[in-house]
């Protein structure tokens, strides 16, 4: 298997969602006999050890929790990126992060090797991992933060 192979085999792999199983006791019961859809039946329900509320949404809320979660494996824990299988640049003082709907995008619908995280990910969960990375990791970038509804904008 040559580089550009094994690379992109890497970038497939870390692109699907990882597997995690949950007792039926923590499902959410259909309301009236209707299915539950992922949105309804993330809320409220706890996360596993993976910090999966279902096989596909991440239960992490705050910002650090999804950056660890999601991000840190890839760009690193102090936001400085990587390189190897991947190119990963860092998020540590990166200017690119000075506007809100920059980051916003890429984390919703991803950018080159990166996979979007818009099914696993619900609005507020976008707008915290974003303003974690805005004002964390030597950034600076506290002045227009973004929000679950600049997100939903996002989406459409």
């Amino acid at each position: 298997m040559n580089r550009v192979t094994s690379t992109a085999l890497a970038a497939a792999l870390l692109a699907l969602p990882a597997i995690a199983q949950q007792p039926q006791s923590r499902q959410a019961p259909a309301a009236a006999g209707a299915p539950a859809s992922a949105q309804q039946r993330s809320e409220g329900a706890a996360a596993d050890s993976h910090g999966f509320v279902s096989a596909t949404r991440f239960g992490q809320r705050d910002g650090a929790a999804l950056y660890a979660a999601t991000c840190a494996g890839c760009h690193m824990p102090d936001g400085r990126g990587a390189a190897g299988a991947g190119q990963y640049p860092a998020l540590a003082g990166n200017e690119k992060l000075e506007y809100a709907a920059y980051p916003a995008s890429i984390v919703l619908n991803g950018l080159r090797g990166m996979p979007g995280f818009a099914t696993q990910m619900d609005d507020a969960q976008v707008a915290a991992v974003v303003n974690y990375v805005r004002t964390n990791l030597g950034n600076r970038y506290a002045a227009d933060p973004a929000t679950p509804d600049d997100v939903k904008a996002l989406r459409q």
